[in-house]
């Protein structure tokens, strides 16, 4: 059996790039790329208590989200993180999705929702413990009903299938949710999770950012159809949303996790998005990305819609816009005070709370690192 010639690998990957490969179906959108509200027959119901107010409420997360990103993003720049997972581009699925949630609510991120952690009350300084490695995690998941970034690339969505199973058992009247970009679609955990999930009617709601691009790598590339179609093939009915619409994302959200609550099982949500800037500070997306696609996405700026739907419905003013600039200025200072100002952790405490109780194994490496910190401080003197 013969190798294909690199030549013919390369024209087989180029068609990927140039075939049409998705289908129509529905796709959810409230708000306009201009700015205008429209009305959709099932999701309109779910933001009527979105009044002038609620929607300046739902900007200034967006404007205060997007500031955090620039600030961690700098210091990264600046050396005082190791890594950063821009969201810029990101925010209307974000905040969405995260204001659709009640309090007693669980979400599984994936590394880039820094906007969900802050609408579920994360301090933004907290948040960078974790790229600047003073800590293995960053926050108590219980304290904000939220875990800590999952790093291994769809791991959190096993996770989140099991502690909706976990709420089934224990009769709660709470829901799931569990956030992953389209590169994990490409995953075996995603599917085994979405296979565990249908199977069990668990409640979970499958929140995909199709922010268009896997590191390098299209979404066109990785899948011939929608990534929403992906659900019914488990048995799990989907919704594709636009990701960049704030009010059409809320909607969505809420009207999925009202039907998990409820016993329904699971429920997919593709939002369509773009990540306007790298996929992480060691990444260049210059190098794969042609900058016309990146100009075309900034027209459909989320910020820009909700301005823009403000400004049409007589909501916003030189006040309120100066008053989410001092927002997002003081939240930006205290972001960089608290990285500045952080206490790196002694070497010793990577051994506390591994265990909820005293454990002899723990304790035994404990002592074994003990005496060999002690020999490099031998060799220094």
């Amino acid at each position: 059996m013969g190798f294909a010639s690199t030549s013919a690998l390369l024209e087989i990957e180029h068609s990927f790039w140039e075939v049409p490969v998705f289908e129509a179906e529905e796709f959810v959108q409230l708000v306009t790329e201009t700015g205008i509200r429209q009305e959709h027959p099932l999701y309109s119901s779910f933001v009527t208590d979105i009044d002038a107010a609620a929607l300046r409420d739902l900007y200034e997360d967006l404007v205060v989200v997007r500031r955090i990103d620039s600030e961690a993003t700098a210091l990264q720049r600046q050396g005082e993180l190791g890594l950063w997972a821009p969201l810029r581009g990101q925010e209307a699925a974000q905040v969405g999705s995260a204001r659709a949630l009640e309090t007693d609510d669980f979400a599984f991120p994936s590394y880039r929702e820094h906007g969900v952690a802050y609408c579920r009350g994360v301090d933004p300084a907290h948040m960078l413990r974790f790229w600047r490695g003073s800590t293995h995690s960053g926050w108590d998941p219980f304290q904000y009903r939220m875990t800590t970034p999952a790093i291994v690339v769809g791991s959190q969505a096993l996770h989140a299938v099991g502690y909706a199973m976990g709420i089934d058992l224990d009769s709660a009247d709470s829901a799931v949710i569990t956030y992953f970009g389209d590169g994990a679609t490409s995953q075996g955990d995603i599917s085994e999770a979405l296979c565990f999930a249908a199977s069990f009617a668990a409640p979970v709601v499958f929140f995909c950012q199709n922010n268009q691009w896997a590191i390098s790598e299209p979404v066109s590339l990785q899948s011939r159809v929608t990534l929403s179609r992906r659900g019914p093939g488990f048995g799990i009915p989907a919704v594709r949303v636009d990701g960049n619409d704030v009010l059409a994302v809320l909607a969505t959200t809420r009207a999925a996790l009202q039907s998990a609550r409820k016993g329904n099982g699971p429920i997919l949500i593709e939002a369509v998005t773009y990540r306007m800037g790298p996929h992480t500070t060691s990444d260049d997306p210059s190098r794969y990305r042609p900058s016309t696609l990146d100009e075309d996405w900034r027209r459909r700026d989320p910020l820009d819609r909700i301005r823009n739907l403000l400004e049409t419905e007589g909501a916003i003013d030189t006040d309120f816009l100066r008053r989410i600039e001092d927002r997002a200025d003081a939240t930006a200072a205290a972001l960089r005070r608290g990285c500045l100002e952080t206490i790196e952790p002694q070497p010793l405490s990577m051994f506390d709370n591994v265990y909820a109780q005293p454990h002899p194994l723990i304790d035994e490496e404990r002592d074994q690192f003990a005496t060999y910190l002690s020999t490099l401080e031998e060799a220094e003197q």
